[in-house]
């Protein structure tokens, strides 16, 4: 059984860093793209991050430069550094994996043109990001 299990997050002061992880737990597909997604209330979940196997990744133009996605193919582990935290970050953020029925047309300058077209069907149990002071 697949489970992709998330940890970190929590709250921090703008400026502040956190690390959020998520285990790929059973999980043994030869993924081409991983990704870090997030959502607000009442808001659409959001592309933030990507990764493909080979390490090329690409980020949501808010976050390129703050934030560093990044994975442990001996853990089959996914990491998302998060830097220079903002209030407008504040938000529920998933991990995700493909296979799956979502998918999305990576175009050029995208946060998952690293991966040309991504699909997840995969979803970790989410974790809430708060940035305030």
């Amino acid at each position: 059984q697949v489970e992709l299990i998330q940890s970190g997050g929590l709250s921090v002061q703008p400026g502040g860093s956190l690390t959020l992880s998520c285990q790929l737990s059973g999980y043994s597909y030869r993924s081409s793209c991983l990704g870090w997604f997030r959502q607000t209330p009442g808001e659409e979940r959001e592309g933030v991050a990507a990764i493909t196997t080979d390490g090329r990744t690409s980020y949501r133009d808010s976050v390129d430069g703050r934030f560093t996605i990044s994975q442990d193919s001996a853990t089959n582990t996914l990491y998302l550094q998060m830097n220079s935290l903002k209030p407008e970050d504040t938000a529920t953020y998933y991990c995700a994996a493909p296979p799956g029925p979502v998918s999305y047309d990576c175009y050029s300058g995208s946060w998952c043109s690293a991966c040309g077209r991504a699909v997840f069907g995969y979803w970790g149990q989410g974790t809430q990001v708060t940035v305030s002071s």
